[in-house]
């Protein structure tokens, strides 16, 4: 129970650890952190308020919700009782019988901030009433009335593009976890798999990948986070997939691909960062998403391949058995991508464990004698 609990622990903090050395998780989030910004850069997200609007959390979308109404209904709240206050409608100040006021039941502050709500949420419950007497006070109410216009359109907008944004869709696209390397069409090849889980199609789909890595010049310079172009392609192309099921999507290991130098016993100890995009549309709302996905060496398994996952019932429909969708099983591959084009011996995948002091000994076979 101890032993088990213990590494428990060391896989836990060991994902911790790789979590926070990629820069893209398995969700698709940047993991970079920006500093030494300056006050001028700051100042231009208010600027594009509206993005950054869009960008913050929901709960300071409700916070900010709350106290503009609740603000401008105190702001004006306060124009009414200086109004009230400067026609001596108020009761302290005893008005006379005979006295014309400009909103009639305004008597103090509680009753004035009533009557800017009232008015500025359309309620109209009759008892407070602007009376003609007073223009100031009818301009003061034309303005409320647009002002309060102008914050109810911006946060409903504000909302419902919030509601509606792109990356939203983005969460029923999933890649696999795990990338694999095996022989597919007489070439090695590194493959993936993507899954749309609505059945509305994903137009203009398009998959390529980038991976990032720490390269050195021949000048000596270091350069962290060097992009390498990695192409992706199904069997009917790499353009326009038809993504109506889930897919395997293939780069192959040539001497072209930054992968090539990699061997099975290598593999564990490189330190690169393959990211994963795909760019479409929604054929429902017409905005166009992004999904990303990142893999790093300890999450590529090489001699393993994906097991199917599209069959067909006796009805003839197709079915899509998700269960298999990240499984997948070993399968014989060269040892590196220079054996596999040279013919040379392949790696089968070990599930037991070497005993490294066995020896090979020769027997010789013993004639049996007649007694």
């Amino acid at each position: 129970m101890t032993r088990s609990l213990h590494q428990f622990i060391r896989d836990y903090m060991a994902s911790r650890r790789i979590c926070k050395n990629r820069l893209v998780t398995k969700d698709g989030h940047c993991n970079i952190e920006y500093g030494n910004v300056r006050y001028s850069s700051r100042f231009a997200y208010m600027l594009d308020l509206w993005t950054t609007f869009v960008e913050i959390r929901w709960r300071f979308i409700i916070l900010f919700f709350v106290a503009s109404f609740t603000l401008s209904w105190f702001i004006f709240g306060l124009i009414w009782y200086w109004i009230a206050h400067d026609n001596g409608d108020l009761w302290w100040q005893n008005p006379p019988s005979d006295h014309k006021p400009c909103i009639y039941n305004v008597f103090g502050l509680t009753t004035a901030f009533l009557y800017s709500l009232e008015t500025q949420m359309t309620i109209g419950y009759g008892l407070r009433v602007l009376s003609p007497f007073c223009p100031g006070a009818v301009a003061l109410i034309i303005i409320q009335t647009i002002i309060g216009l102008l914050i109810s359109c911006f946060w409903c907008g504000l909302i419902m593009a919030k509601i509606a944004l792109p990356k939203k869709r983005a969460k029923t696209i999933t890649f696999s976890k795990m990338a694999v390397i095996c022989p597919k069409n007489g070439a090695l090849c590194l493959q993936i798999r993507v899954a749309n889980l609505r059945k509305t199609l994903m137009i203009g789909s398009q998959i390529y990948g980038k991976l990032l890595r720490t390269t050195i010049t021949p000048e000596g310079e270091t350069i962290i986070l060097d992009q390498v172009n990695v192409d992706f392609m199904v069997d009917a192309g790499k353009d326009n997939l038809f993504f109506i099921c889930p897919l395997t999507l293939y780069h192959v290991i040539d001497k072209t691909s930054p992968f090539f130098k990699l061997a099975v016993d290598t593999l564990l100890q490189q330190e690169f960062e393959l990211v994963v995009f795909l760019d479409a549309t929604d054929e429902s709302t017409s905005s166009s998403c992004q999904v990303r996905s990142s893999y790093i060496p300890q999450e590529i398994k090489w001699g393993h391949r994906f097991l199917p996952i599209i069959s067909r019932n006796k009805e003839g429909k197709y079915r899509v058995d998700f269960s298999n969708f990240a499984r997948i099983e070993p399968v014989p591959t060269a040892h590196c991508a220079h054996c596999f084009y040279n013919g040379q011996s392949h790696h089968y995948p070990k599930h037991g464990i070497d005993n490294q002091g066995f020896e090979a000994i020769e027997i010789n076979e013993v004639t049996a004698t007649e007694m």
